[in-house]
């Protein structure tokens, strides 16, 4: 008895690393690093776009034409795969939480390359928002057995995700006529908005479509059923949605605020949309629920802060330039010039 117990493998990452999760690991971490690049990398090429044709953010679509953020473009996408391979390889628990990386990441690069600042409060909002969202995480519970593509639309055709759907359909409809018109250019939470209520059924689409890939390679054919293909055609509808409002987010407001609100508000729907078709906390203690929650109460207060404290920089660079320049003239002329802040930053604050 003492013997078979010792020689039984490993049932939790946690207790041993196999090859198909360190598979999975290296997966997770490629992904979140071309993620978090993508971000930088399409941002610089919307700037270029923006320069010899109409912005991104009112409507324009030259960046179509930009080498550069077509880069950025299959970049993405490149992370986008890798991490949908590390969920046939490893649990979600342990690939899920590797996507806050690309967080840190994008906010690196756009310090250092794009010469984003971010106050140190946002630093701590992005804190908080890591925080909560690996704390969600850790304590999901494991995914459900599907046997085929079937179950997976029977499960969506449940009234309560179909009641779900439509909430969120009905909502990025709003968003997108009656609040972007109006606040598209000023509130950086109505394109992301749209980008996460959409995100949160498109990742539930790609669930099903890699539960058919993977019963399909294994053998039982499952590209026969046109539920598979009903799902497919989700998936590109969302993806396309989510790509032309996230560009015009990125053109629009500070990278380094951009990502890790777009992070969280994705995370947080996708767990409650899988929460509803999955019924995870069916199989799950008190405790755990409870803990989800605290989750959800500090990635709200990261988000908050994030949200109240991303002018901030601009704020304080704004009152510190022109305290320079009045300093200056000051010293040159013995007059104070209120509108003496160099035109290159007075650009660089809008």
């Amino acid at each position: 008895m003492a013997s078979a117990a010792t020689q039984t493998p490993p049932t939790s990452w946690r207790e041993g690393m196999s090859s198909d999760n360190i598979k999975g690991l290296v997966l997770a971490l490629s992904s979140s690093f071309f993620i978090g690049a993508s971000f930088i990398v399409k941002k610089k090429g919307l700037k270029k776009a923006a320069a010899s044709g109409i912005r991104a953010g009112v409507g324009g679509y030259s960046y179509l034409y930009e080498p550069l953020w077509w880069v950025g473009m299959i970049t993405m996408i490149v992370g986008e795969i890798a991490n949908f391979a590390a969920y046939a390889f490893a649990p979600a628990i342990l690939v899920t939480p590797l996507g806050a990386l690309s967080i840190i990441i994008s906010a690196a690069l756009a310090h250092v390359i794009l010469r984003e600042k971010l106050h140190i409060f946002g630093i701590l909002g992005c804190v908080l928002c890591v925080v909560g969202s690996v704390t969600i995480v850790l304590h999901a519970p494991q995914e459900r057995e599907i046997e085929s593509v079937s179950e997976v639309w029977d499960l969506a055709m449940e009234p309560a995700f179909l009641l779900y759907a439509a909430l969120v359909i009905t909502a990025a409809f709003i968003l997108i006529f009656y609040f972007i018109p109006q606040y598209g250019q000023t509130h950086i939470m109505v394109y992301i908005g749209v980008c996460s209520l959409v995100g949160s059924l498109s990742v539930m689409s790609v669930k099903a479509l890699g539960i058919a890939l993977k019963l399909t390679f294994s053998g039982m054919n499952q590209l026969i059923y046109p539920q598979t293909w009903a799902f497919t055609l989700v998936v590109i509808t969302c993806i396309l949605t989510q790509m032309n409002y996230l560009n015009k987010a990125l053109d629009t407001f500070n990278t380094a605020v951009v990502s890790p609100i777009y992070y969280v508000m994705f995370t947080s729907l996708t767990i409650l949309a899988s929460v509803i078709m999955f019924k995870d906390w069916d199989r799950q203690s008190p405790t755990q629920v409870v803990t989800e929650m605290c989750g959800f109460v500090t990635i709200l207060s990261g988000t908050f802060l994030l949200h109240k404290t991303k002018d901030m920089v601009d704020g304080l660079s704004t009152s510190l330039s022109m305290r320079h320049s009045n300093s200056k003239h000051s010293e040159e002329d013995g007059q104070i010039d209120v509108e003496g802040i160099p035109l290159r930053r007075q650009e660089s604050l809008r």
